[in-house]
């Protein structure tokens, strides 16, 4: 089922998300399909043994994705950057495995990146249009908003903590060399690819539909090791971070 030249690939990284990929899967080919998109579908699945590798060969046979299983590795970034290494596609776009954001957004965020109105597509939470599940605990709230204040001096886009995002490989070839920490990989790639037309899109943010969230005290610290490294990239140079 994979398109001989796909137009846009769509890498998702996952660890036990087994009950999301269905109907994630059948989601993301209703909105590329009725935007006219050839779009293949990458899983970068971190060795869940979930069944996760079933559930994609079956998709396989009716949909054009398909998983890829890392087993010496771990971490949502770098499992992004395997995704880029397998895509076919001259459009990237990089989402979450569980559903928080919106399949339907695809057509949206590709569409300035390939009619070369911004250098950066972002699905965000927090421009006009956007919203935020009403299950959302005051601490989610507040640590979203703290960590965005952190990022501000690298970039002006008012979400840069999505994970939901595109941007053309030509772009990302162009990147200085990328070390990304922890789990923020749109704020790596925004400052490493010195994209300075940054689009946000609105999106309606949902809490996950299934399984447990990754966010933990451990990757809060290594966001804060990710900010040190873009700083010092800002100041010392491309060679740097």
């Amino acid at each position: 089922m994979l398109p001989e030249s796909p137009h846009v690939s769509i890498v998702v990284p996952a660890y036990c998300e087994a009950p999301n990929l269905r109907p994630l899967t059948e989601r993301v080919f209703a909105a590329t399909r009725a935007a006219n998109i050839e779009a293949e579908l990458i899983i970068v699945d971190d060795n869940s043994g979930d069944g996760s590798t079933e559930i994609v060969a079956d998709l396989a046979a009716v949909f054009p994705v398909r998983i890829v299983v890392r087993t010496n590795e771990r971490g949502l970034s770098s499992a992004v950057l395997r995704g880029f290494q397998e895509a076919r596609g001259p459009f990237l776009v990089v989402m979450d495995a569980d559903l928080s954001h919106p399949p339907e957004a695809i057509p949206d965020l590709v569409a300035p990146i390939r009619e070369g109105r911004a250098d950066f597509a972002l699905g965000s939470r927090y421009v006009s249009g956007g919203r935020i599940d009403q299950d959302w605990s005051l601490f989610r709230h507040l640590n979203s908003r703290i960590a965005t204040w952190l990022a501000r001096p690298l970039t002006p886009v008012r979400d840069p903590m999505s994970g939901f995002f595109c941007l053309a490989r030509t772009r990302l070839d162009r990147a200085a060399p990328l070390n990304p920490v922890g789990y923020k990989i749109a704020l790596e790639l925004m400052v490493k690819t010195r994209s300075r037309r940054c689009l946000e899109v609105p999106i309606s943010f949902a809490d996950r539909a299934a399984g447990t969230s990754k966010l933990t005290a451990r990757e809060q610290i290594r966001y804060l090791r990710h900010l040190a490294r873009l700083y010092w990239f800002r100041i010392a140079g491309p060679h740097q971070g």
